[in-house]
């Protein structure tokens, strides 16, 4: 599947050159393992844009399984890179980052709105977020960014196996809602896929999206009115 590439000057080689080792070094920290006990806590994250010079990213942390809502925090900060495909974590981590540690209760894995190792270079901003943290982390995204699958079933809850060119599972495409466009789930990092899996389908109540990213997609929206 090819990058999007938005209109613009194409990025500083120096500077892909540099980010591009900087996330090899970060890949080579990524373990993926079951966790080690049931969460008691779950995060959703997601960022957002509300202009071209700002990013907001949003943590919601919800009690895991009920999914009740203990805490909601944000943060607006400059958009430091532009956007070059395959390096988005770099321009969208840093703040998220900022946003987690306005949290008071932190939580025992993140699920975070983009991809874990379903990434090109493995790497995807789940990864990258799992690593920085040292903090259990998966992907679930709207899109797939790489990778091959067999359309699953159409009723909720089919699955089908993302893999790469050599039969490496990279994820599992997930049909969250009966005849909906189905999510790309991946692990991060200290997850594997049974659990990215078991723990999206955990948090499914009636919509496409799994209530931790639902809920941060929903939070940034309103926290947006504010600024």
């Amino acid at each position: 599947m090819a990058y999007y590439r938005p209109p613009g000057p194409a990025p500083d080689p120096l500077l892909v050159r540099d980010l591009t080792r900087l996330q090899d070094q970060l890949r080579s920290q990524v373990r993926l393992e079951p966790l080690s006990a049931e969460p008691r806590f779950i995060a959703g994250c997601d960022s957002s844009f509300p202009t071209p010079e700002t990013v907001l990213s949003v943590f919601v942390l919800l009690r895991f399984p009920t999914l009740e809502v203990v805490e909601k925090v944000y943060h607006v900060g400059p958009v430091t890179l532009p956007y070059i495909p395959g390096l988005l974590a770099f321009r969208e981590a840093p703040n998220l980052l900022l946003a987690y540690e306005k949290l008071r209760q932190k939580p025992d894995i993140i699920m975070v709105d983009g991809h874990g190792i379903a990434h090109p270079r493995r790497m995807g901003i789940a990864a990258h977020l799992g690593v920085e943290l040292n903090q259990p982390t998966f992907g679930v995204a709207k899109q797939r960014l790489t990778g091959h699958f067999v359309e699953p079933a159409h009723s909720r809850g089919s699955i089908a196996p993302l893999t790469g060119k050599d039969g490496e599972l990279l994820g599992e495409v997930i049909r969250s809602k009966d005849n909906v466009l189905p999510l790309f789930v991946s692990p991060g990092h200290r997850c594997d896929q049974a659990t990215a899996t078991r723990l999206t389908l955990a948090c499914l109540r009636g919509y496409k999206l799994p209530e931790p990213t639902r809920l941060a997609d929903h939070w940034a929206a309103e926290f947006k009115k504010e600024l």
